[in-house]
């Protein structure tokens, strides 16, 4: 089957590297993660990626912990390139080629981040991981996935969860909650749903960019959203 589409940009989180772990990284994650992705690298998509830092280091609040938010956000920005690490590591061991590019200055680890380089990389068939957010603090990885997106003219953003896509309210706590097939920009700010932070969100809407958000964790769904089967929740 032919994929929908040519040039994706997944956005993954941090938390979803852990598996059942209360921290860290889970190996069969990051092993069905990569085996996912290569499947549709296969299928000749050309594949950007962005993970969180969550599962190592979250922003967290700065009167308990005392560093100030943008030493704790460049904490959470070194944690994203840990995570990208890990993943390159997982796909290049099931033979994909990977580039790891990093907002944040890291020679002997990372390219630096320069757009039209990615995008030859991309065009060569590699799979492009961004680590480090943006490169600034205040911003989330939601926004550097949006912008990363948008750089790289992305077709779509694939937002990973635990969750099969855009729901009434959190499934995981209300059994009668009820997912959304399709929604449009403005209908997830009149009805204020979480999809990503504002930011993220509004880069999205202002460059017609749609976001669709399923579930990661069940193997497969990766290339059944890019053979544009109707998994998780469109917002475009």
């Amino acid at each position: 089957m032919l994929p929908k589409y040519n040039r994706v940009l997944l956005k993954l989180s941090g938390e979803s590297l852990m598996g059942d772990r209360s921290y860290g990284l889970d190996p069969k994650m990051l092993e069905q993660y990569a085996i996912d992705i290569k499947a549709i690298s296969d299928l000749g998509v050309q594949v950007a990626v962005v993970i969180g830092g969550g599962n190592i280091y979250r922003g967290m609040n700065e009167a308990e912990t005392g560093i100030e938010r943008a030493q704790g956000d460049y904490m959470g920005m070194l944690a994203t390139v840990i995570n990208g690490m890990a993943l390159q590591a997982s796909l290049e061991k099931i033979g994909v080629k990977t580039r790891l590019q990093s907002a944040i200055k890291m020679e002997q680890v990372a390219e630096p981040y320069i757009r039209r380089r990615a995008i030859r990389h991309l065009e060569k068939g590699r799979v492009v991981i961004f680590g480090a957010g943006t490169g600034n603090p205040y911003f989330t990885t939601d926004t550097a996935g949006s912008l990363r997106a948008i750089e790289i003219n992305a077709d779509v953003i694939l937002k990973g969860t635990r969750v099969d896509g855009i729901y009434t309210a959190d499934p995981e706590k209300d059994p009668t909650a009820k997912r959304f097939e399709k929604l449009t920009f403005s209908e997830v700010i009149s009805q204020g749903l979480k999809v990503m932070d504002m930011t993220a969100f509004t880069l999205c809407q202002e460059n017609n960019l749609p976001i669709i958000v399923f579930d990661m964790n069940t193997p497969g769904n990766l290339q059944s959203v890019i053979e544009g089967k109707s998994l998780g929740t469109l917002v475009s």
